[in-house]
């Protein structure tokens, strides 16, 4: 009729870790931000794009040219290839307030960008 000491200890620890790790996922997902970035004709749009501090950042990227680009930002430390007309995403760590430029490496004195973190 009663359960073992051990057994019950061991899964109320599982039970605490499953739950930890459910209650950090959810933060997680709640504190990211989410950016539509476009590019064609060698700009990027809009240019200029924002995000608030401390908060990481998944930019979706629609790459609406027949050739590819190649997104890249040296203060953002991200660089990503992305194919003619596909989409990619590009995740940025939680930065301090600040201006991070970005750009397409294959067309870097157009196709130029910045993301502003408040």
């Amino acid at each position: 009729m009663f359960a073992s000491p051990i057994l019950s200890k061991t899964a109320f620890v599982a039970a605490l870790c499953i739950a930890s790790v459910s209650a950090m996922a959810t933060a997680d997902a709640q504190t990211t931000t989410e950016i539509q970035l476009s590019y064609k004709d060698k700009k990027f749009e809009p240019a200029e794009i924002s995000a608030p501090a401390n908060t990481p950042v998944v930019i979706k990227l629609k790459n609406l040219d027949a050739k590819a680009m190649e997104f890249e930002s040296k203060t953002l430390k991200v660089e990503k290839v992305v194919a003619g007309g596909s989409d990619a995403i590009i995740n940025v760590r939680a930065q301090k307030p600040g201006r991070y430029e970005f750009f397409d490496e294959y067309n870097e004195k157009t196709a130029r960008g910045a993301l502003v973190v408040k």
